[in-house]
């Protein structure tokens, strides 16, 4: 059986939204010029005789503190968490503060502009918006004409994007793309959909939790505020920390046990960890009874995996094995199991979210203090476009002619048999893209494919709000107003803590300037384009504004009685932890967890979870890992002159023992070079450490812009993207692995074998 979730559905059933660094040495930075980063101190007085200005959803990332803004003569001055937040009160990380940063970018986009030169090395026009809607119209007209609403396709990313989305859902358009879910945790969610029958995200219980295990995440690097306060608060408490990880990373140096496991053999290290546990009865043999099903196939299945194999292949002592199942058992069911966030690896990783999940069942942390809550949120609105029936089904013509093979993927369409369709017009032409919110250049693998399949396309719009990578092949290009210039997210939580009441509450985005230039919010560009395309009737709202109130609404709030509640409505909550005599419930087929899937095995696929061998590197070369800057968020804030002055590149981790062996030192300039000979474009220097394993290079994603119309991050540091050239799929999602390639290092311009 299928698991045919629309995106639409998929929304409604889940939240797929998506401790900060002081910024004492970061806030007082300031101006840029192309080049150069400078940092010279703000006046003081600066912050004196400010107003206030109360509603602000951050959107520097995507897990969206509420803030203020302080303004002075109209100029933004300084950012600060909402006093009246239950989320991440009056804390901001680095990111949240520099979004002063991204407003007054003297590189963001400010008016529509038309490429007159070619796609890649663009000459800019500027245009008026009367000229860019009526060019966007014509061309996405056009290709309707000539190839059906199929003929479009749609890469976008972040809350602004959301109704131009639905816009051309409506429009009939089957080919969306986003890479929340083929790049970064829709295996995930779908996994654990399958297992559990519904998508915890990363509610994990960490402050109430006993013990941690953290796998398939970026904690901590990731700087994602109120979760990491909850991961510090559980330490606080005394939780016990597991952190399985080939590097010595930020959550590692607070663990009580690192595994330093070898590259892509987490699979493998779970079910040993299964295997320990079953075999012991260090197990909730009671939970399991009454709610798993598979147990005895489960338990067969993973006898293989005994302590010395498993040690074996992920290259650990047999020994931490069984200290991390006694950590585990001995605290269970109180125990905080992550799901894992940007956790698209090693082209396997549906199975091993998987086996996470069994593992969270095996120890009945579900529901309970620690464990993996189900948040109670309050219910908001949407804003729907009609509904229209189509001769040609547009759900079933993607689904069916373009990913069927994928039974269980996000919503969607896997990026590449997009892109390979954009290029050989296979099983139908795609000749139209629009781009909203999303630098693909950096998201996809195989960039000279992505490259390819951009310059096939006969029209190219673009919206965005710098000028990334991705801009330079728009035909047309449209400056958006940013998350402190517009309304659009809703955001939805719950906070609770053992003995103290639980309390929801809901902020909506609401700008804390206004745009300047000639930016443009999504709800006006969507209209403005609907009505040149014949269905001004069909607009569902006319504004912005009037967009939020609608989804308010329902909740029975607006714009006008957030404002008078400086932001926030507060009221009190639910409790995520089941009561006295409560039983859990479960949204699969059977109405129980589901270690043995019958529907992953009717499909041909492992119905228990599977590790499969991952590719060894070759002689002289380490796989490529790669994660996040605590004070960036990926390519988005690289063009950001406060936070590129405290982090302008991406510093490669070398093990310090084959640093020797290599005669390269710390703070070295290298580039590097991958299995296929591609040699990164840009450079970074070298951190020598024994923090990482010699089978492995690591550097941060999202460094190495190569648009030189972004001054700041311009060919700062290297673009771990560029050499991902071998791309790995998995069957079950269509989600490809991001570590699966090999690099070694160049040095004054000769490579240097790794040694083994």
């Amino acid at each position: 059986m299928t698991m045919n979730l629309t995106r639409r559905k998929f929304l409604q059933t889940a939240s797929i939204a998506a401790a900060g660094i002081p910024l004492s040495k970061v806030v007082a930075r300031a101006e840029s010029k192309p080049g150069v980063t400078k940092a010279p101190l703000i006046p003081p007085g600066s912050f004196k005789d400010t107003k206030t200005v109360t509603g602000g959803v951050c959107e520097m990332c995507f897990w969206r503190c509420q803030l203020v803004g302080k303004l002075k003569d109209g100029v933004l001055k300084k950012l600060e968490g909402n006093p009246k937040s239950i989320d991440n009160g009056q804390a901001l990380c680095a990111r949240g503060n520099s979004g002063i940063k991204l407003v007054y970018d003297p590189d963001r986009l400010k008016y529509p502009m038309k490429n007159v030169g070619e796609r890649g090395k663009p000459k800019w026009e500027k245009i008026s918006w009367k000229e860019a809607m009526d060019t966007c119209a014509s061309k996405l007209q056009d290709t309707i004409k000539n190839h059906g609403a199929k003929g479009i396709g749609v890469w976008y990313h972040g809350a602004s994007a959301h109704y131009p989305t639905a816009f051309f859902e409506f429009l009939g358009v089957p080919n969306l793309y986003e890479p929340a879910f083929y790049q970064c945790r829709g295996q995930t969610a779908m996994a654990m959909m399958q297992t559990l029958g519904f998508v915890p995200n990363e509610d994990v219980d960490m402050p109430n939790s006993k013990a941690m295990l953290l796998i398939g995440t970026h904690i901590g690097e990731n700087i994602h505020l109120s979760h990491v306060k909850n991961f510090l608060k559980g330490l606080e408490n005394g939780s016990k920390v597991v952190v399985v990880d080939p590097r010595f990373s930020a959550a590692a140096a607070k663990a009580h046990i690192w595994v330093k496991i070898k590259p892509a053999t987490d699979t493998a290290f779970l079910l040993g960890l299964m295997n320990y546990m079953i075999g012991k009865g260090m197990y909730n043999k009671s939970f399991v009874k009454k709610h798993c099903l598979g147990i005895n196939k489960l338990t067969k299945h993973v006898s293989e995996w005994t302590l010395e194999k498993t040690a074996a292949e992920c290259d650990i002592p047999a020994s931490q094995i069984e200290e991390v199942a006694k950590v585990l058992s001995e605290n269970a069911p109180n125990v905080s199991i992550h799901p894992g966030r940007h956790s698209a690896w090693y082209g396997d990783d549906y199975q091993r979210v998987r086996a996470n999940a069994c593992l969270t069942a095996l120890l009945g942390a579900m529901d309970c203090p620690g464990g993996i809550v189900r948040i109670k949120r309050m219910s908001t609105g949407h804003v729907h476009w009609p509904e229209v029936e189509y001769e040609e089904d547009p759900e079933d013509l993607a689904l069916a002619e373009l990913a069927e093979k994928y039974p269980f993927r996000p919503p969607g369409t896997p990026p590449h048999l997009m892109r390979e369709t954009m290029i050989s017009g296979k099983p139908y032409p795609i000749k139209s893209l629009v781009v909203w919110g999303t630098n693909s250049i950096k998201t996809m693998p195989q960039q000279e494919e992505t490259i390819k399949a951009i310059k096939n396309m006969d029209f190219v719009m673009v919206t965005d709000v710098s000028p990334t990578d991705i801009t330079m092949w728009a035909d047309i290009l449209l400056p958006e107003a940013c998350y402190l210039e517009r309304y659009d997210h809703i955001e939805k939580g719950t906070q609770w803590n053992q003995g103290d009441k639980p309390q929801q509450f809901v902020a909506a985005r609401m700008p804390l300037i206004d745009p300047m230039f000639e930016r443009k919010d999504s709800v006006w560009m969507i209209n403005e384009l609907a009505r040149r395309m014949g269905h001004t009737k069909d607009i569902p709202v006319q504004t912005q504004e009037e967009m939020v109130d609608h989804m308010l609404e329902e909740a029975d709030l607006s714009i006008a009685k957030l404002r008078k509640l400086d932001g926030i409505y507060i009221q009190p909550g639910e409790s995520p932890y089941l009561k006295p005599g409560e039983e859990p419930t479960f949204d699969t087929e059977s109405g129980k967890i589901e270690l043995y899937s019958e529907e992953l095995e009717d499909e041909d696929f492992a119905s228990l979870p599977t590790y499969t061998k991952s590719e060894e590197p070759p002689k002289g070369y380490a796989r490529l890992i790669y994660g996040r800057s605590p004070v960036h968020t990926f390519n988005r804030t690289s063009n950001n002159a406060w936070l590129a002055h405290e982090a302008p590149e991406n510093p490669l981790w070398l093990n310090d023992e084959s640093a020797g062996k290599m005669g390269i030192k710390d703070g070295d300039r290298v580039f590097l070079e991958n299995q296929d000979g591609k040699r990164s474009a840009g450079s970074t220097i070298v951190k020598v450490t024994p923090g990482i394993r010699k089978d492995a290079i690591f550097i941060a994603h999202g460094f190495g812009t190569f648009n030189p119309a972004m001054t700041v991050g311009y060919d700062k540091g290297i673009d771990d993207n560029s050499l991902n050239s071998i791309a790995k799929i998995e069957g079950e999602t269509g989600v490809g692995g991001m570590r699966i390639n090999f690099v070694r290092i160049v040095k004054d311009n000769k490579a240097i074998d790794i040694p083994a």
